[in-house]
């Protein structure tokens, strides 16, 4: 009880200075005081604002990597092969509905269409992502990049772009997947391109001309824009790789 009583009598001693304040202060004090509250609440509200876009972007993000696991799961030989069971299914239903029923029948052989096409898709880039390494590691531009580490020297733009067009004939869309995410830069891109064709760390560095530490900065600064949280770069190196 003691303490409620003080608790308000703490109040109004601070209610009446600040009273008393206003009361002796001029005119001009007082509209400076003004001006003051409202530029610190519009600063408030911006801040909120940013806050929450922020809060968007990130789960914007991170919704567009969880569709992006999920299609690669779809082209895995377990997926494939659970479509299959229900391809044949739907198959066993059409079947037994035989005439009747046709606006059902068009439909669950729209289904299987639609799984067939589905099948198809995911079997030729899980063929292509079972060769890549193969044709990676054959292609001219790779055995160029070999020489020019054994030379130390940098790769130019005609070679960034031979590598950006062999990973994305191995990987479709892997560069548009990349930016979709976050708008990275140059150095940025160059970093994971390299990551894809598997080259390591100190690699990387010596090609884009930069410090072994830089390269791994770069690498789990994107993992933390991206994922919203701490990650190693080696964090990164996998979620690029599974791209």
């Amino acid at each position: 009880m003691q303490t409620k009583m003080f608790g308000r009598f703490v109040f109004l001693l601070y209610l009446c200075t600040m009273i008393m304040m206003l009361t002796i202060l001029t005119d001009r004090e007082l509209v400076m005081l003004i001006i003051g509250g409202v530029i610190y609440v519009a600063l408030f509200v911006v801040i909120l604002q940013n806050s929450r876009r922020k809060v968007l972007l990130l789960q914007q993000r991170l919704n567009k990597v969880r569709e992006m696991q999920e299609a690669q799961q779809a082209t895995t030989l377990q997926s494939i092969k659970a479509n299959e069971r229900r391809i044949s299914d739907l198959e066993s239903l059409i079947h037994k509905l035989g005439d009747e029923n046709s606006v059902l029948r068009l439909e669950l052989e729209e289904k299987k269409a639609r799984l067939d096409y589905n099948n198809k898709v995911a079997l030729i880039e899980s063929e292509k992502r079972g060769q890549a390494e193969t044709v990676i590691f054959s292609s001219e531009v790779y055995q160029r990049v070999k020489s020019l580490l054994a030379t130390g020297k940098c790769l130019n733009n005609s070679d960034w772009q031979q590598i950006e067009q062999v990973v994305n004939s191995v990987y479709t869309n892997f560069t548009e997947r990349l930016f979709s995410l976050y708008p990275l830069s140059e150095h940025d891109y160059h970093v994971c391109l390299l990551t894809k064709i598997r080259l390591q760390p100190k690699d990387i560095a010596a090609l884009t001309s930069h410090s072994k530490e830089s390269v791994a900065t770069t690498r789990s600064r994107l993992y933390h824009k991206v994922f919203g949280r701490k990650g190693s770069s080696k964090d990164w190196d996998d979620f690029v790789l599974t791209l």
